[in-house]
């Protein structure tokens, strides 16, 4: 039998795992996927020796986390989505909270006590965590250029998550953590990796096609935009809304990505009021997230007046 790692492939998800791996090194068979793609624990077979998740939600898991449990396989959880019910079971073990200025990464953190703090901290620059990321990051007394790294890494790995199959990607998940994997200090990764290059010309790409974008639905409470069906749309999509949460933080923001038969949706909360994004896309039957970012798989065209009410409805006190 072997040990599984389970895993969003974003940012904290990745730096989650290479936080408790260098703290705790051990094969193990890697699952994860793009960014959206969190109902992972399926693929896990019964037969497993141990199971470590971070950074899914349970609720939208909670099925094959059921199954498992129920086969006496033991389950270590780390989140920050909603959860739902906690299962009980003496052979699960769950350190997850919901805190809108709390990630993944931070969570691993303070289990290890700060062992690996950079990576923590690029993962919560990379959740659009900023405040957290740079009080975490005092500890480290790193100057401005060093800290501005840390935040262009942790953005760049978000970037590569996004997208609508690992064909849009620029790296799997899975190969971009085996390219982080040797490095224990995150700037070794930037200064010697090709892999950094590549995101940062990627994202340099892609990022230049967002300048002509304006909202299709704007006031002083939400902005919505619309983004075409193509690949650079979804991989950009994800880090251009928190751009445009950091550059408004007292609007709500959303974008809808064109799809066959519908949207994929981004919410970002609020800056100054860091809540209810993941209210408002579970009114969706696709929808979840956090409080602070939130998102809805598909959103049928005739359910997009419906959406941007509930929007202005959660924003517009």
């Amino acid at each position: 039998m072997t040990h599984y790692d389970v895993f969003n492939g974003d940012a904290d998800g990745i730096c989650a795992l290479h936080q408790l791996r260098l703290a705790d090194p051990r094969e193990s068979t890697l699952i994860t996927g793009v960014k959206r793609d969190i109902n992972l624990l399926k693929q896990v077979p019964d037969s497993v020796s141990s199971v470590t998740v971070l950074d899914i939600s349970l609720d939208k898991n909670r099925e094959a986390l059921e199954r498992l449990l129920a086969a006496g396989v033991p389950v270590d959880y780390t989140d920050h989505h909603f959860p739902g019910e906690l299962p009980e079971a003496p052979h699960f073990t769950a350190n997850i909270d919901t805190d809108a200025n709390v990630c993944t990464g931070l969570l691993v953190n303070q289990q290890l006590g700060g062992a690996h703090l950079p990576w923590a901290v690029t993962a919560a620059f990379g959740d659009n965590l900023f405040t957290a990321a740079q009080a975490a990051a005092e500890p480290l007394g790193l100057d401005d250029p060093a800290l501005d790294a840390l935040k262009e890494l942790g953005t760049l790995l978000n970037y590569n998550g996004y997208g609508a199959s690992l064909d849009d990607l620029l790296f799997s998940p899975e190969a971009l953590y085996r390219a982080v994997q040797p490095h224990s200090d995150p700037f070794s990764f930037i200064q010697e990796d090709a892999a950094f290059t590549a995101l940062r010309d990627g994202y340099a790409a892609d990022n230049a096609n967002t300048e002509a974008l304006t909202p299709t639905e704007t006031d002083d409470h939400i902005a919505v935009f619309t983004l075409p069906d193509a690949a650079w749309a979804r991989r950009i999509g994800g880090v251009f809304a928190n751009a445009l949460a950091n550059a408004s933080p007292d609007r709500a923001h959303a974008l809808l990505t064109e799809k066959p038969g519908g949207y994929v949706v981004s919410v970002r909360a609020p800056l100054s009021r860091r809540e209810g994004a993941d209210a408002v896309c579970r009114q969706f039957e696709t929808g979840g997230g956090r409080a602070a970012a939130a998102g809805i798989n598909t959103l049928a065209p005739d359910d997009v007046a419906r959406f941007i009410g509930a929007l202005r409805a959660a924003y517009i006190t």
